[in-house]
């Protein structure tokens, strides 16, 4: 049984010690059983309405990933503004050119029994995309506008003892979006049912404003609802041990305060991620009416304009990426086990952090992030007032801005792992005075509801901005690329240090690499896809040596953001304009999850713990015999030796000369001839530390399956990710193989998806079967609510077919 399900078991059974009533408050995940349909239907919410024809779909749902991909979903005639562009020009692929524009509606049915008139009911929405309409047995009870809000209605005086109809209706209006966004009840949907004396919806706020080897203040401020009110809060450790607690009747208005010792306390940090957890029970009479566990981290934050950003005292630099929301083939539906795999490979990479892009992050998000130690830049919009697209959050900017913020921050400023806000993303609202008076706005919000965090905005016109006065009322400047611009914003803006909010927008194609290798801008190649040399990017951005550079020469420049960690669904620059590209070229691994060669780029200057030795390209070169093709080396030694057949290229040493020569090993006059390639790696003694070696391959033979976790859980949730590679008779790899693949699953699981991370692929991704691209895709199996086995077969024409076990198993805590 691992810590986790201890420390949980251990807090619950010191609860249920305490308790002589009936459970206070319990929360119901309304996941399951939903009836959906597409279409704007008019009678849908009353309580009678006949559904029975309509299709049963589980709740994270997104009905537009299921496509097909279609060129005329999203074609846009438009100057792309962040792109610099003056003139429109027809777009296809912007936001996926999956079928997400239109209205669909969602019931279920629940029931509460027993429900009393003196409870409290509240129905929470983690994210519905978009402009949601909520009825609850025929009523209207409310409406929100933002697709990324989070947002909940108290419903005490509609709900019903027993029976309940819940209907939905989402809509998503076309030019909405600069990316994909997903459609429908993408997150989660909770049913919360409390005592009406009882802690408020996000009524806990956790500080710890002290901190030292010996002691740790712990201060918890809680809203409750009720008179007569005795708060008791116990603090447990990771383990599940008490730490401390205090009671207390004392309360200034409707909030609590309590200060809290803990005495040697463990921080949270990226390489020590430490949780302990706080729970609060509230009684009457002595009689427990509602209690709430609280997860939380030791930890403090200082920006400081002589040191940059410290963490626990120490000085700390972002090493951290850009996500969008979406999880590749599965879409915008959330779902914990690809979450934890993005977290996974950016860990091993050496990430410290994520910026979600351009959206408010989802809770499991967070609640990983705690887990496994990221820090975290929570963003909210990527609109204020003025627009970017035609429909998008524009319209609700005045009316919608200040509740979307204090949701935001009330739902998630618990979690540790967030230490910025990011109020906007390169809003066009930074040129001029009403621009500033909106960051101030947005500012001043996000201060009141939380003044332990500081303020960022992503901002691209910096000359603007430096001008407005716009950079220097944040708390902290985040500069979106210009890095020939970074040394006179240093000097202008007051704070004393720059945040690279968003770096590099290198662009590259896993496994496909472009000659002659020159450095380019919105270099386009006939195939639609980018060289993984890494060396193109957009007329905007640059490549990622640019930034590394920043880094490590400017003290006062406090980390990066790379667009992006993950290629992600729309934006497919530099190919918006060419069909059938639907997805971005921008990240570090595909949108498969598969890392290309710029992860290792990454990786040898971020992971300080583990050896790098990457080489590129691959070694199948056909027709290229005796051209140039040059050879990169990514590697954190300094120096390594190149052999082709035997015979040495010479030795390559980092230097300064350019900033490529600093952080690559190149050998840029190598001939292409077919055989081994050898990389040897010295360290600065000249002692051999690593080898590493590429064969040309021969025929492809035969299929190899390698999943990410050999066991997962029997929720009907949870997915094992298998890569599916090709090799050839001798066991080499074969990097450039397109086969057609089918997956075919059984026993207690299901097929889930596929990917192969090919941005112009048309292929859909709930099909069971699909063309590698560049020798690898990737096949999802997710489990059932079954405990067994799953068998995942996978055939091609002219292989050997392959053949994997995955194990489900029913676990009751996680």
């Amino acid at each position: 049984m691992n810590s986790k399900v201890v420390c949980a078991l251990m807090i619950a059974i010191t609860i249920l010690s305490q308790l002589t009533y009936a459970q206070a408050r319990f929360v119901k995940n309304l996941e399951g059983h939903w009836k959906f349909q597409k279409g704007n239907i008019s009678d849908a919410h009353q309580v009678d309405f006949n559904d029975r024809n309509w299709e049963t779909v589980t709740v994270p749902h997104d009905w537009a990933i299921y496509g097909p991909f279609n060129k005329d979903v999203d074609k846009q005639t438009v100057a792309i503004f962040q792109n610099g562009e003056k003139v429109a020009t027809e777009k296809t692929g912007r936001t996926g050119a999956l079928p997400h524009i239109g209205t669909a509606w969602y019931r279920k049915t629940f029931s509460v029994p027993e429900f009393e008139k003196d409870k409290k009911a509240i129905l929470l929405f983690e994210g519905v995309m978009s402009e949601p309409e909520v009825f609850l047995n025929g009523h209207k009870i409310g409406e929100w506008k933002y697709g990324y809000g989070y947002f909940y209605f108290d419903i005490s005086d509609k709900i019903l003892d027993g029976k309940n109809i819940l209907a939905v209706k989402a809509s998503n209006k076309a030019f909405a979006s600069r990316w994909y966004p997903g459609a429908g009840i993408y997150r989660k949907v909770s049913l919360i049912v409390k005592n009406r004396e009882s802690i408020d919806q996000w009524g806990t706020f956790i500080e710890t404003p002290y901190i030292s080897e010996k002691e740790a203040k712990v201060t918890i401020k809680t809203k409750v609802t009720g008179d007569q009110i005795k708060l008791v809060t116990t603090i447990f450790d990771a383990k599940g041990s008490k730490v401390n607690s205090n009671s207390t009747t004392e309360h200034f208005g409707n909030e609590f305060e309590q200060n809290i010792k803990i005495e040697h306390p463990n921080l949270w940090s990226p390489t020590s991620p430490y949780l302990y957890t706080a729970v609060s029970q509230v009684f009457v009479d002595n009689q427990l009416k509602d209690e709430q566990s609280t997860r939380f981290g030791v930890r403090s934050i200082k920006f400081d304009s002589k040191t940059g950003f410290s963490l626990n005292g120490k000085v700390t630099k972002f090493k951290g990426v850009c996500l969008h929301h979406d999880l590749g083939p599965l879409g915008a539906a959330i779902n914990k086990a690809a979450l934890k795999r993005q977290l996974t490979i950016l860990k091993d990479m050496g990430c410290n952090a994520i910026r979600s892009s351009h959206n408010m992050p989802s809770l499991e998000q967070l609640e990983l992030c705690d887990e496994m130690g990221f820090m975290f830049l929570a963003e909210s919009f990527d609109e204020w007032a003025k627009p970017k697209v035609k429909n998008g959050y524009n319209r609700f900017f005045e009316a919608y801005a200040e509740k979307d913020v204090v949701n935001l921050v009330q739902a998630t400023r618990n979690h540790p792992c967030i230490v910025m806000w990011s109020s906007g993303n390169e809003v066009p609202d930074q040129a001029g005075s009403e621009g500033v008076k909106r960051a101030k706005y947005l500012q001043d919000i996000f201060h009141r509801e939380d003044p332990t965090r500081p303020v960022t905005v992503g901002m691209d016109q910096v000359k603007s901005v430096m001008e407005s006065g716009f950079g220097s009322i944040l708390d902290v400047p985040g500069l979106n690329y210009r890095v020939h611009l970074y040394e006179e914003a240093y000097e202008k803006f007051p704070q004393g240090f720059i945040l690279g909010s968003e770096t590099a927008s290198t662009i590259s194609s896993r496994g496909i690499y472009k000659f002659p290798v020159v450095q380019g801008k919105m270099t386009q190649h006939d195939d639609l896809q980018c060289s993984s040399y890494d060396l193109e990017s957009c007329n905007w951005s640059n490549v990622p040596d640019e930034d590394f550079v920043l880094q490590d020469d400017k003290p006062w420049v406090i980390g990066e953001f790379v667009w992006t960690g993950f290629d992600y669904l729309g934006e497919p620059t530099p190919y918006d304009k060419k069909w059938p590209s639907r997805s971005s070229y921008f990240g570090i691994s595909d949108l498969a999850g598969l890392p290309k060669d710029r992860y290792y780029l990454y990786r040898s200057r971020w992971n300080t713990t583990s050896e790098t030795l990457h080489v590129l390209p691959h070694w199948n070169w056909n027709g290229r015999e005796g051209k140039i093709t040059p050879v990169f080396v990514y590697t954190n030694y300094n120096s390594a030796e190149l052999f082709i057949n035997g015979k040495s290229m010479g030795i390559q040493k980092k230097n300064t000369s350019t900033p490529q020569n600093r952080y690559r090993l190149m050998w840029m006059d190598v001939k292409y001839e077919p055989g081994t390639l050898k990389i040897v790696a010295y360290d600065d003694d000249g002692n051999q530390k690593a080898v590493k070696e590429i064969i040309t391959a021969e025929k492809p033979y035969r299929l190899v399956l390698s999943p990410d976790r050999k066991t997962i859980k029997a929720d009907g949730k949870d997915i094992s990710y298998v890569e599916v590679s090709v090799l050839d008779k001798k066991g080499n790899p074969c990097p450039t193989a397109t086969n057609q693949l089918k997956f075919k699953v059984k026993g207690d699981g299901i097929f889930r998806a596929a990917c192969n991370g090919d941005a112009t692929s048309l292929e859909m991704f709930h099909k069971p079967t699909m063309k590698l691209f560049s020798g690898k895709l990737v096949v999802l199996v997710q489990s059932t609510k079954r405990s067994g086995d799953i068998s995942l077969t996978v055939t091609g024409n002219g292989l050997k077919p392959a053949r994997t076990q995955i194990k489900t198993e029913n676990l009751t805590l996680e």
